[in-house]
């Protein structure tokens, strides 16, 4: 058990390094490629931080335990848009300027609904996994048309992210291959490791392995959106700690929702359909009305931030009531 625990640390944290490296590769060889700080910020940064979740759960259905990365990436949304947006807020009340951002909204919605209709059989099946994939694909396609059409426009967005890259060094592209190579291998290493102690774990305790994939597994994946959205809240890059979380479950439902059917097609899990995907459908409503506001420009203030945060532990009771129905 004391290995298992150990195991899980260790895992999130070298998984959350591995991350942040990943991403500062991967933009580097970008900047050095010539492309925009605005298709960099949208597409890139917005793929590192969902790429624990893609390994962690890529790994869990592998060995085997869908139900695991099925519960990552549907808490991993829950998780990133009640606990992270709620954190941040508390710590710096957002206002949400950018129409690019007031665009991916609804898109986002739209991706939950659809991807509601592949599994609403209760089935996640490997044509479902091949049509979210294709699902991700058109939605990066449709990002870099979102960021060539509004470079130069000076989007809310494109300026933070033009600043943020600005206060970034530059590094040569020889490094910055190192440095995205290094930081997918030790995600991937991480990711096996961290998977190895939550079964462990789950397995001590009696827990299913959705429930540790919807708490724990979830929890430590979203720590890099985390810590991105809360340092750029802080510099009143408040569109940017929106954006985190907005691509991040994009790619969670198309990317990580894919990989499970992929590559170990079943039954969805008892309390996916009936409570954890309406609440995460609930969720991102209720951030549509926050972002596009009743009156004026759109806010997440601390008000609304608490509301949020308590909706989290809310949802966390309800998974300790109802956690002997979650299969594994």
């Amino acid at each position: 058990m004391l290995i298992a625990s150990l195991a899980v640390i260790a895992g999130f944290a070298f998984l959350a390094w591995g991350a942040d490296r990943f991403v500062e590769g991967s933009s580097g060889i970008a900047r050095c490629l010539g492309v925009s700080p605005l298709i960099i910020g949208l597409t890139i940064v917005g793929f590192g931080t969902s790429a624990p979740e893609l390994l962690v759960s890529g790994i869990a259905a592998w060995d085997g335990r869908a139900a695991l990365a099925v519960g990552n990436a549907i808490g991993s949304n829950i998780t990133n848009i009640s606990l992270v947006l709620g954190i941040t807020a508390l710590v710096q009340p957002l206002v949400v300027g950018s129409g690019i951002l007031r665009r991916e909204l609804p898109v986002l919605l739209l991706i939950m609904v659809f991807a509601l209709g592949l599994v609403f059989d209760g089935f996640l099946s490997r044509t479902d996994g091949l049509i979210l994939v294709l699902g991700l694909f058109a939605m990066i396609a449709w990002i870099v048309w979102l960021g060539v059409q509004g470079r130069g426009s000076h989007d809310a967005i494109e300026d933070e992210f033009a600043e943020e890259i600005e206060e970034t060094p530059s590094i040569s592209l020889g490094k910055a291959g190192l440095l995205a190579l290094g930081g997918l291998v030790l995600m991937f290493v991480s990711s096996r490791v961290l998977v190895w102690g939550a079964v462990e774990i789950a397995t001590y305790f009696g827990m299913s392995e959705l429930v540790i994939g919807l708490t724990v597994i979830a929890l430590g994946t979203s720590l890099p959106e985390l810590a991105a959205s809360v340092v750029s809240a802080m510099k009143n890059e408040h569109d940017i700690a929106l954006g985190n979380v907005i691509g991040s479950n994009m790619f969670n439902l198309l990317g990580v929702m894919a990989l499970p059917g992929l590559i170990s097609p079943g039954p969805l899990a008892d309390g996916i359909l009936s409570r954890d995907y309406p609440v995460m459908l609930a969720l991102t409503v209720a951030l549509i009305l926050m972002a596009y506001g009743l009156h004026g420009k759109g806010r997440v203030t601390r008000l609304e931030g608490g509301f949020l945060v308590m909706t989290y532990i809310a949802y966390m009771y309800w998974l300790y009531l109802t956690s002997g129905t979650g299969g594994s």
